[in-house]
C-alpha cells in the first residue's frame, strides 16, 4: 500500500464528512498528532497520526511549499 503524503497547510477529504456537512478539512498541526480544522465550521480535531492515516481519503490541495 503506497504511503499517502501531506504537510502541514494542505486541505484534505476524510473518509466521513463532519455532521455540518463539510468533508474539508485543513491540516493546522503535524506531530506525532495531527490536528485538522474543518473548513465549514472551523471546528479543530485532534487525532493520532495513525487514526488519521486509515481516515485519509485524499489530499484535495496541496499547500504553497516555496521556499525561496
Amino acid at each position: 500500500m503506497e504511503a499517502k503524503s501531506y504537510e502541514l497547510g494542505d486541505v484534505v477529504q476524510m473518509k466521513k464528512a463532519h455532521p455540518c456537512g463539510v468533508n474539508e478539512w485543513k491540516i493546522i498541526r503535524l506531530g506525532a498528532d495531527i490536528r485538522i480544522k474543518c473548513e465549514g465550521c472551523q471546528h479543530s480535531v485532534m487525532i493520532p497520526r495513525r487514526e488519521f492515516d486509515k481516515k485519509l481519503k485524499k489530499v484535495l490541495v496541496q499547500a504553497n511549499t516555496d521556499e525561496n
